[in-house]
């Protein structure tokens, strides 16, 4: 039965360009040993995608309405639905030192970060350098294989899903809890250490209140662990640890210390402002 828009479904996919095979993002560990994308650092996994809603590309997204659990296939999709066709008035050709103290170490090809805009150099000579601020998948045409590995339908798993979408989390640290109309999250403390982390939070409340009915309230307790507790595992978060006051740090005499941190509905559920926070994936399949 095909998806709705703004259902939640986890995607496996690998991306290529059409003209050369060339594989650009992958959620897939062993096509990315395939390419020269792979990282030992990252966790391949299924990625969460909210139909419909402009989380992936247009080309991608209009594929996926039509799509069904377990479903695999192969999209193309066109520059007009994808990263859209080059544009000649977005290269610019400047004096090589504006780039300032490194300008002579660089090469063509190298990606730039200059007056807010990331550029790439296409051309170096006589003191001038070209830089070319088009997408650098401009103008291709695209092949995504993908395969369509699950709904989310549960609260819970829409919460666990939403919380990773935004923060670099494990399954087993990704601790909540619901109570009614309030849901109690625990964050970790090498996650509480990150930087941004209140505009992570914002955009998780954002999320967590578009896609779960019912929910009026969301508080973050953030927890420390004293190196002997750090021994065993912390156990979940429950009503005894929490408190009520903004970001209101609590101490005793036992092992851990807490912080919370409570957020509000103005109505519930709540639409989705952020969905294109830079604590986001950095995944090529989302537009620039």
């Amino acid at each position: 039965m095909p998806f709705n828009k703004g259902s939640l479904i986890l995607l496996d996919y690998t991306a290529r360009i059409k003209d050369n095979g060339e594989i650009f993002e992958t959620t897939i560990e062993e096509d990315a040993k395939k390419s020269n994308l792979y990282d030992p650092t990252r966790r391949y996994e299924p990625r969460l995608i909210s139909v419909g809603e402009g989380w992936v590309l247009k080309g991608l997204d209009e594929a996926l309405t039509s799509t069904d659990v377990g479903q695999k296939l192969s999209i193309e999709i066109s520059p007009d639905k994808g990263f859209g066709e080059r544009d000649t008035n977005k290269v610019r050709m400047i004096p090589q030192r504006k780039l300032g103290e490194k300008a002579n170490e660089i090469k063509v090809g190298d990606v730039v970060e200059l007056d807010d805009r990331t550029g790439i150099i296409r051309y170096i000579g006589s003191g001038r350098v070209q830089i070319d601020y088009n997408h650098r998948l401009a103008s291709r045409v695209l092949v995504y294989d993908v395969n369509v590995v699950k709904k989310i339908e549960s609260n819970d798993d829409k919460i666990k899903y939403l919380l990773k979408r935004r923060l670099p989390i494990d399954d087993e640290k990704a601790k909540f809890e619901q109570r009614d109309d309030t849901v109690l999250i625990e964050l970790p403390e090498d996650i509480s250490l990150l930087d941004g982390l209140q505009i992570i939070k914002k955009a998780v409340t954002t999320d967590i209140f578009k896609f779960v009915d019912g929910l009026n309230k969301i508080m973050f307790q953030e927890v420390y662990f004293s190196q002997k507790a750090k021994e065993t595992s912390p156990s979940s978060p429950s009503s005894s640890s929490s408190t009520t006051a903004n970001e209101t740090a609590q101490s005793s005499s036992s092992s851990s210390t807490t912080a919370n941190e409570t957020v509000t509905s103005d109505t519930s559920p709540r639409s989705d402002t952020s969905r294109r926070s830079k604590t986001g994936s950095k995944s090529e399949i989302k537009k620039e």
